[in-house]
């Protein structure tokens, strides 16, 4: 119903539906029920847009500034309405809000909740979406290479696996210089990791030789602490050579494709969206105000 008033507004928009749609509207997204109403919300936001481009980079931050820190089926539903939104979102306005986008899909794809790294990679399967990176690699390719290739090799399950590496085909065929310029700095800030933590378990190695000289030492010590220094793995591997990581890349890319054809049909233009169990079932037990007050108005 909000939906069809919405729909009828006059252009241009008055104030006080903008003020309506960002005091009002958005902050509905931090409420614990959104599942009961967020396929209505989010169609609500939507037409906000289409009526007016400019309202994009405000909404898009809210979003991110109310994003789900631990309701990862909640996060599901921020990624359904997050690319609906880019299916009709202006290239000019793109460019405003792509860098702090791409930062919260990154981390998206590195949640350990399979649901929520899936449905941020299905992004990859929007025809719309590609070209809008397409355009802006230079600035997309930087912040999204670590996230895919730590998690190309990290993540537990093996569907991630084959989206990532279709992910990461798509950034080679799009732009291969940069793409070997993005994995030429991640090699090299892997590198800084590992003498970073070289020098930091010399250093504890240090700190227990001095304390060995100490007299009291054999008395405080805890044996089972000894001759163990901080030895913390860096964060994912160290990357391969690069000519290895492209025939990966390929290869992992075109098995998760044929995988993907055995299991479901081709995708539209439009992403597939998976279902979200929470929101069907908050759906099907709702009920209206009016059904829960009897005939007779008791």
């Amino acid at each position: 119903f909000l939906g069809s008033i919405i729909n009828g507004f006059a252009l241009p928009l008055k104030e006080e539906h903008k003020i309506f749609l960002l005091k009002v509207l958005l902050p509905l997204h931090k409420v614990k029920s959104l599942s009961v109403y967020h396929p209505q919300l989010a169609y609500c936001v939507v037409q906000f847009l289409e009526k007016d481009s400019t309202l994009t980079e405000p909404v898009v931050m809210a979003l991110l500034k109310y994003w789900p820190k631990t309701h990862s089926p909640k996060e599901v539903m921020f990624l359904n309405e997050l690319e609906e939104i880019l299916d009709v979102i202006e290239p000019s306005e793109f460019v405003k809000v792509m860098e702090p986008l791409f930062r919260q899909l990154a981390k998206c794809v590195s949640s350990p909740h399979f649901q929520v790294a899936e449905r941020a990679l299905y992004y990859w399967n929007n025809e719309y979406i590609m070209s809008l990176i397409s355009d802006n690699a230079a600035k997309i390719l930087p912040i999204m290479f670590p996230s895919l290739y730590r998690n190309s090799k990290t993540h537990w399950n093996k569907t991630i696996h084959g989206l990532i590496y279709n992910a990461l085909k798509l950034f080679m065929e799009m732009n291969q210089k940069l793409f070997d310029d993005c994995t030429q700095q991640f090699k090299a800030e892997k590198l800084k990791e590992k003498l970073k933590l070289k020098e930091r378990e010399e250093a504890w190695v240090k700190i227990e030789n001095l304390a060995k000289s100490n007299p009291q030492y054999p008395t405080y010590s805890d044996t089972s602490l000894l001759n163990s220094p901080v030895a913390m793995e860096t964060d994912g591997p160290l990357i391969e050579d690069l000519q290895i990581l492209k025939k990966t890349v390929k290869e992992e890319a075109c098995q998760a494709q044929k995988d993907q054809k055995k299991d479901r049909p081709l995708v539209r233009r439009k992403s597939e969206l998976p279902q979200d169990i929470y929101t069907m079932k908050a759906l099907e037990s709702h009920c209206r105000a009016d059904e829960l007050i009897s005939h007779d108005g008791h």
